[in-house]
């Protein structure tokens, strides 16, 4: 396994299994309504679309053009 598939085990469980109990695609500020993070303040969604653009660039996530993830199949 190389460096650039391991990810910390917490924000793979983070995004990973939210987006993967969807039905479709997700946005981020879905993902953070179901952490319970204050999702009217953008500074609190940032951190965290980065986690899940991280996990969608490690293959983990799959990234859509429109900024909504989906599970990588």
């Amino acid at each position: 396994m190389s460096a650039t598939t391991v990810t910390p085990r917490g924000s793979r469980r983070t995004g990973d299994s939210i987006v993967r109990a969807a039905d479709g695609p997700v946005q981020g500020r879905s993902v953070g309504e179901e952490l319970g993070l204050q999702v009217t303040a953008r500074g609190k969604l940032k951190p965290l679309r980065a986690k899940l653009t991280k996990l969608a660039d490690r293959g983990w996530l799959h990234k859509r053009p429109d900024g909504r993830f989906t599970a990588r199949l």
